[in-house]
């Protein structure tokens, strides 16, 4: 009973901000682990330890929790490779593909998660991830702009639009499968890979 007694107490410690992220970690490794319909939110409750009326007052719907799950992994991917105003890109670039893919390593579970959305059969979800995906695209073409090697026209370069978006899907097969272990490759060749992926659809 005292032990009980104990846990209940932790958990009311957590502040509402630090329970939202418990239970989006939880919502991220288990939707990186199996198909959004195979999720079921009484797991999430019972791994987090806390009741469902609880989970559902976070999260009204397990669409609104995935939604979450891939807003919060969006929002982390943009932060950490946002560009750094008059430093041209291709100095951005190793930089920038070396603190993405320690994102990728470190929330692994998180990664998988929020490119499962696609396949997420709920439209609403799937929405919630296409918008994500096309906030990457801005901020890369915003880079791509404000660099005197590609002009200010590049953002607006249908083909531009066009390459940007093909290396995003390259780039996140390639992530998704140097988590798997396959083929092997060391972290710097995958970043090599990438960064010559983009350089040489765009200057091609």
């Amino acid at each position: 009973m005292a032990a009980n007694e104990g846990e209940q107490r932790t958990r009311r410690r957590l502040s509402t901000a630090e329970r939202r992220e418990q239970l989006l970690s939880v919502g991220a490794r288990l939707f990186s682990e199996s198909p959004y319909d195979d999720v079921w939110i009484e797991q999430v409750a019972e791994i987090a330890g806390v009741s469902r009326g609880l989970l559902y007052h976070y999260f009204p719907t397990k669409r609104d929790f995935f939604a979450a799950v891939v807003e919060r992994e969006s929002e982390r991917m943009l932060r950490m490779t946002a560009a750094v105003p008059g430093v041209p890109v291709r100095e951005q670039l190793t930089a920038g593909l070396d603190t993405y893919l320690e994102y990728v390593r470190t929330h692994a579970h998180g990664y998988r998660a929020f490119h499962r959305a696609d396949a997420a059969g709920d439209q609403a979800v799937r929405r919630v991830y296409r918008r994500a995906l096309a906030a990457q695209e801005r901020q890369i073409l915003a880079a791509l702009a404000a660099d005197p090697e590609f002009g200010a026209s590049a953002g607006q370069r249908a083909d531009i639009r066009l390459a940007v978006r093909g290396w995003l899907a390259f780039t996140t097969a390639v992530c998704l499968e140097w988590l798997r272990g396959d083929p092997g490759l060391t972290r710097e060749q995958v970043r090599d890979l990438c960064a010559r992926a983009l350089l040489g659809v765009l200057t091609s």
